[in-house]
């Protein structure tokens, strides 16, 4: 491991808004300083000490979305979640120093999920630009599965909405096909290239990282909405 990362890791250790479970097989999560933390049901109430809806980014790598949402709704707590902690320095590191009260992330496998969040905790959850897992044998490690919507439906609230956003026609096609197989599901919108329409949501505007890359290499942008 560089050097580099090691000192990210360390910083997030000390960071009030990032909490870490450092063992799958021993599900609790680590805050600042590593203390051990209750939050599972609590989120609103013990870390943002209100009672506003809460959205997850998973997946979220640098959290470029979970900051820019915050920005764009002061009034939705938001929490992104990623295993790198060297990819969640950097949306943290954002947050504490804009000072965004609404911010928190987790450092954690996306399998995990269901130990930190109550059932009917969560409002919303965004996905964006996960690792499509391109071979079929891998298909139930992609986030959109029906192993990992099972989990989901557990979290949200009645009608709680699901985003994906993704370059990958392998990934897009696949969701589609798997939402259309479960008569649980419902897909509210589809479009295979949001840049050539009006934007549905004024929030699919922000890119990521890895958005800018696939944009910059010609690769069109597709949107799913659902509920589970």
């Amino acid at each position: 491991m560089g050097k580099n990362k090691l000192k990210k890791f360390a910083a997030i250790y000390s960071f009030p808004n990032v909490f870490e479970n450092f063992n799958p097989r021993d599900p609790k999560l680590a805050g600042k300083d590593g203390e051990i933390t209750e939050l599972k049901g609590q989120w609103a109430k013990k870390f943002f000490k209100n009672d506003n809806p809460i959205v997850l980014e998973l997946a979220c790598g640098g959290g470029e979305y979970t900051v820019g949402l915050s920005k764009m709704y002061p009034d939705i707590n938001f929490i992104g979640l990623d295993i790198k902690g060297s990819r969640i320095f950097k949306g943290a590191s954002e947050a504490l120093e804009k000072g965004y009260k609404n911010v928190a992330f987790v450092r954690t496998r996306i399998e995990q999920i269901d130990h930190f969040f109550a059932e009917n905790e969560v409002d919303q959850i965004w996905i964006t630009f996960p690792d499509p897992f391109l071979r079929n044998s891998k298909s139930n490690r992609r986030l959109t599965s029906p192993f990992y919507r099972t989990k989901y439906k557990n979290l949200l609230k009645e009608d709680g909405i699901i985003h994906l956003k993704t370059d990958s026609n392998i990934l897009y096609a696949y969701t589609l096909s798997s939402l259309i197989d479960d008569p649980s599901t419902e897909l509210l919108y589809k479009n295979d290239n949001i840049y050539a329409h009006p934007l549905l949501l004024e929030e699919l505007n922000i890119k990521t990282y890895y958005e800018l890359m696939h944009l910059e290499r010609g690769r069109f942008i597709k949107y799913l909405q659902f509920t589970i």
